[in-house]
């Protein structure tokens, strides 16, 4: 009987010693807070301790005392596998934080900025017959052409572009869908002023144009299409086989399963593909000052002579650097960021009413 009680102590001691180590102690939930908002403090006593002038390294320091006293206190609190969890997400918001912060940073001042001088005669006025230096002035020309330019150059690339991914995805195999992806991959990389080059040599020299914003569009429809082709490509293979098969199945035509099953189903994710593209070519300033020149005046004709854009209107506003011209660039990059954003809602919109219904 006595054997049998010595047998059963270590036991009855095992079992009440492993719920110690799961139950050990652990950091409350507001740690995290309180840890940052220490580290703050702390980077802010040091950058002025030693006199620092520069807030960003008030924040690196912060960062960097964010992570180490994350780490001390889990390992002290807890243990050190928990302490390199907390270190990771620690990482995690530190990176975040310093990737938002100049994004808001822009956001607030060109907010600030183009608010001041942004305004009904702002947008319905041209620069004729306004210096640079004097106040006044409007954008309404560069919003013009900004819009003809943009609009001419999805005309170009989204359907080519569109038809592209459709080929490497549905029908293409072997030697040319592959020489067709690696030029398309060539072409992401191509710096916006080659392809102001190319349009300047063939266009305007060799077939004798002038400038126009028909030529820039060209140039913009360049950087464009790899955009739309790599992102509709991408789009296109997270439709599922299932859905492909059962139309065949069914003894639809392979175009009509690709024009009713296949585009309908990825048409989200197309529209916003093609907006990344129009965001990419909306603020391209080289290909215009090549092909298009920019004006003062009015021209709503993008065919023929020169025309202006936003972004060339930026470019030249805060080139000359009064504070007039500085006024009217901010209000111009607001009346840009407000335009890119539009297009987005609106893609937004087409992709949410175009999008197949589906029922329970």
């Amino acid at each position: 009987m006595s054997h049998a009680l010595q047998d059963q102590r270590p036991t009855r001691a095992h079992k009440s010693a492993a719920p110690v180590g799961l139950t050990r102690g652990g950091l409350p939930r507001w740690a995290p807070a309180g840890i940052a908002a220490l580290s703050i403090a702390l980077g802010c006593g040091i950058g002025l301790v030693f006199g620092l002038h520069s807030k960003i390294q008030w924040g690196l320091i912060a960062s960097l005392l964010f992570v180490a006293v994350t780490y001390t206190a889990s390992a002290v609190v807890e243990n050190r596998r928990q302490a390199k969890d907390r270190v990771a997400t620690a990482l995690v918001w530190v990176c975040f934080v310093l990737a938002v912060i100049p994004l808001l940073s822009l956001m607030w001042t060109t907010i600030s900025r183009g608010l001041e001088l942004l305004s009904g005669n702002f947008l319905s006025h041209s620069m004729n017959g306004v210096t640079s230096f004097d106040e006044g002035g409007g954008v309404y020309h560069a919003l013009l052409g900004t819009i003809e330019q943009v609009a001419l150059a999805t005309l170009i690339a989204a359907p080519i572009g569109l038809l592209t991914a459709v080929y490497l995805v549905e029908y293409g195999k072997g030697t040319l869908a592959r020489s067709v992806t690696f030029f398309v991959d060539v072409m992401t990389g191509i710096p916006s002023i080659v392809a102001g080059l190319f349009i300047l040599t063939t266009w305007n020299l060799m077939l004798g144009f002038g400038p126009s914003g028909f030529a820039g569009a060209m140039a913009l429809s360049i950087l464009m299409m790899p955009v739309v082709v790599r992102s509709t490509e991408e789009m296109l293979k997270l439709v599922p086989n299932e859905l492909r098969e059962a139309a065949l199945a069914l003894g639809v035509p392979k175009w009509r399963v690709i024009l009713k099953v296949v585009l309908p189903t990825a048409i989200g994710g197309i529209s916003t593909g093609v907006m990344l593209a129009v965001a990419r070519i909306a603020g391209e300033t080289a290909p215009i000052m090549l092909l298009v020149f920019g004006t003062q005046l009015i021209n709503g004709n993008p065919f023929e002579g020169a025309q202006s854009s936003l972004p060339l209107y930026i470019w030249e506003q805060y080139k000359v650097g009064s504070e007039p011209s500085y006024d009217r660039a901010w209000a111009a990059a607001l009346v840009l960021i407000a335009f890119v954003m539009i297009l987005n809602l609106v893609a937004r919109g087409i992709a949410r009413w175009k999008a197949p219904k589906t029922g329970r």
